[in-house]
C-alpha cells in the first residue's frame, strides 16, 4: 500500500518536471486553436492584441481573427483575404497592445492610434517649415 502512494507521487513529480523544460506555455480557454505561427512570445505576455501598423492590421489572440481596415471600415475575418498573401507577419512589425482588453478595438484604435499619428503629423510640418 506505502509502495503504491510511493510510486504514484513520484510519477506525478516525474511529469510535473517533466513540462518544466518544455519552455512557455501558453495556458487559453480555446486549447483546440494555436496561436499563429507568426506568434511566438519571448515570455509569458497577458495581451489580448497584436497591431501591425504598416497594414493597419489588428489580430485578437483571444477571439482568434484579424481585423483590418478596408476603404474606412473595420471587416473582422478569421484568415486574412488574399492582398495580404504577400505579407509575412513574422517580420512585419509587431506593436503588443498592453494594457487593453475590451472588445472594441475600432474604438481603441481611433482614440489612441488617431491621436499619435495626427500629432506625428504636425510635428513633420513644423520641421519641414522651420
Amino acid at each position: 500500500m506505502k509502495t503504491l502512494k510511493f510510486i504514484i507521487i513520484v510519477s506525478i513529480l516525474g511529469t510535473l518536471l517533466s513540462f518544466e523544460s518544455c519552455g512557455p506555455v501558453i495556458i487559453s480557454s480555446r486549447p483546440a486553436y494555436p496561436t499563429p505561427t507568426w506568434f511566438y512570445p519571448n515570455r509569458v505576455v497577458n495581451v489580448r492584441y497584436i497591431y501591425f501598423p504598416e497594414y493597419y492590421v489588428y489580430y485578437d489572440l483571444t477571439l482568434r481573427h484579424y481585423i483590418y481596415l478596408n476603404n474606412n471600415v473595420w471587416i473582422t475575418v478569421n484568415v486574412l483575404p488574399q492582398r495580404f498573401n504577400t505579407i509575412n507577419l513574422r517580420r512585419a512589425k509587431q506593436e503588443r497592445i498592453n494594457n487593453y482588453y475590451g472588445s472594441n478595438i475600432r474604438e481603441y484604435h481611433s482614440t489612441r492610434k488617431g491621436n499619435n499619428n495626427s500629432t506625428r503629423r504636425r510635428s513633420d510640418t513644423r520641421s519641414r517649415r522651420g
